[in-house]
């Protein structure tokens, strides 16, 4: 098994779920890749679904897309947002997956007639994808999803035991793959008492099944004391500088500096016996410097129909915390329910905000709400920004209220209208399947010379991510031009319009694709952080 002198980390967690599993693997990325090293991650996920496109936000939170067009999980986000390492498809399979590559190998007839068994074919499988994911790194970061004791996920967990211990056989110097265990230390309020027992048990039913972990990354809502990290040393078998506390921080961007000034880095470094150089955290320590000393604060509505699980919007929460770095401002989000929203509550929704944001989404519910949110914005002059369907009720509302179009809609809302806007793209309108059917990943796009979408990407040739089935009909192209809405961004061949915005209005523009899966703390997206400035401007 072939890995090019990769190195491994296996991140697992226990005890509960939602523990900071990808951050820390994101975090720790940041780490080692600012050491000199080539940084690559894997997320393995338990699931039968074969990805999370087709999921309920409500259960899986974002869908992360790549520049390959996967539909992938919401930690590949955190892995692009804090390293410099592009994710692909590669870089994120699910038990669905493994299980029907595994069974199409078989209806071929590839196995040459054997008993198709979790053990040695499961197994195998995810021991190859790893592999594929992570070729030509220094280190690979690989995540397991899920807690540790479930049953789903014990496939994956057999299949590292496997892959670190044939791993270390070919070791020459330190280790070749190390195991990661992020587990909880609760702190009991009634009892005035840390509680390292659900760290112990964890750490039990991880060696049960053969998986020694070599570091403890324990979250905590306080500093871990040095007699409390050499019990949890003592009960888990574990050194007692490999036990780290990962308290809760007041920002995500501040992780890498807390795990650094415990020394994991460095740990890790020779426990693997890699050959790096010193850490340079000075960026990082600029942008916390800005995240806690802002000198604006804006307030963003963020008018949308899944805002009781903000999870659902990552990306795009992260995105605009990025463009505030960028400006010196704290960004202050309102999530806004669209779902019932009427015209004549729009002022006292929007008193005190400093700009509008229409994010992406499926689905009639809340459309009407947010296309009385973008009415009320174009017309007082209110910064507003749409993204993917966001822009499409964005072209819906403009042919309304300035066309005098009053029933224009979306065929996706309404297949009768007589103004269909908004229209199936052509490639989709014989589609039956919904999973990775949509126009997905990075594509080109052409800017309008002089516009604003060109000032403010400095070019006139970019390329940005996309997740979508609907699009703008040509047929209205011309009637919305001329009456003000200025199109400054379509695909090279000029087919399909990917960027709407009104040059005389403080800040309003649309785009089709999702530019907050490509901002970075270290480096806002341009249409990110030009919108904060206007917001900033808006509200000084």
């Amino acid at each position: 098994m072939a890995r090019h002198h990769t190195k491994y980390v296996f991140v697992t967690g226990g005890v509960v779920s939602s523990l900071g599993k990808g951050l820390t693997a994101a975090a720790l990325g940041a780490l080692m890749e600012n050491r000199g090293l080539r940084v690559t991650f894997a997320k393995l996920d338990p699931y039968i679904n074969v990805d999370p496109g087709t999921m309920s936000p409500f259960q899986h939170g974002e869908v992360f897309v790549t520049d390959d067009g996967a539909e992938t999980d919401l930690d590949l986000g955190h892995y692009e947002r804090f390293t410099s390492t592009r994710m692909s498809r590669a870089n994120n399979f699910t038990t669905g997956q493994v299980y029907d590559a595994v069974i199409s190998k078989e209806r071929r007839g590839e196995y040459l007639g054997q008993t198709i068994q979790v053990i040695p074919h499961i197994t195998d499988e995810i021991k190859q994808r790893i592999v594929k994911a992570t070729e030509g790194a220094d280190l690979a970061i690989v995540e397991v999803g899920g807690t540790v004791g479930d049953i789903e996920s014990l496939p994956f967990l057999e299949a590292i035991r496997q892959f670190a211990l044939e791993a270390n056989s070919e070791s020459v110097q330190g280790k070749n793959a190390v195991f990661m265990h992020v587990t909880l230390v609760p702190y009991i309020a009634v009892a005035g008492e840390i509680k390292t027992k659900p760290t112990q048990h964890s750490v039990k039913a991880l060696r049960e099944i053969g998986l020694q972990p070599e570091f403890l990354v324990c979250r905590s809502d306080r500093d871990l004391d040095e007699q409390t990290k050499r019990k949890i040393a003592l009960f888990c078998n574990v050194r007692p500088q490999h036990v780290v506390t990962a308290r809760d921080a007041a920002s995500i961007y501040e992780v890498p500096l807390l795990l650094a000034d415990q020394g994991l880095d460095e740990e890790l470094h020779n426990a693997l016996g890699m050959w790096s150089r010193s850490p340079d955290l000075e960026q990082w320590r600029d942008i916390n410097h800005r995240i806690k000393n802002p000198q604006h604060t804006v307030t963003i509505a963020i008018v949308g129909k899944y805002v009781d699980l903000t999870e659902s919007y990552k990306s795009l929460n992260e995105a605009l915390l990025h463009g505030g770095i960028a400006n010196n401002a704290k960004v202050q989000l309102k999530f806004v329910d669209a779902d019932g929203l009427s015209k004549e509550d729009l002022p006292r929704v929007f008193e005190g905000c400093d700009g509008v944001l229409i994010p992406g989404g499926f689905g009639q519910r809340g459309t009407e709400g947010k296309i009385a949110a973008i009415a009320y914005a174009r017309q007082s002059d209110l910064p507003l920004f749409g993204i993917c369907l966001g822009m499409q009720l964005m072209v819906v509302e403009y042919a309304r209220n300035v066309l005098g179009l009053a029933d224009a809609n979306s065929v996706e809302f309404c297949p009768d209208t007589d103004n269909p806007v908004v229209s199936l793209m052509a490639d989709q309108e014989h589609v039956e399947d919904m999973g990775a059917t949509m126009r997905l990943g990075a594509y080109p796009c052409a800017l309008t010379e002089g516009s604003r979408a060109a000032a403010i990407y400095k070019s006139t040739e970019i390329s940005e991510r996309h997740r979508h089935r609907f699009e703008i009909n040509n047929a209205y192209r011309d009637a919305l031009a001329d009456a003000g809405l200025t199109i400054s961004g379509k695909s090279p061949d000029g087919k399909l319009v990917e960027i709407i915005e009104i040059p005389e209005h403080r800040w309003y523009l649309g785009c089709q694709f999702h530019p907050e899966f490509k901002s970075r703390p270290l480096s806002a997206h341009p249409l990110f952080e030009s919108y904060i400035a206007a917001c900033v401007a808006y509200g000084g």
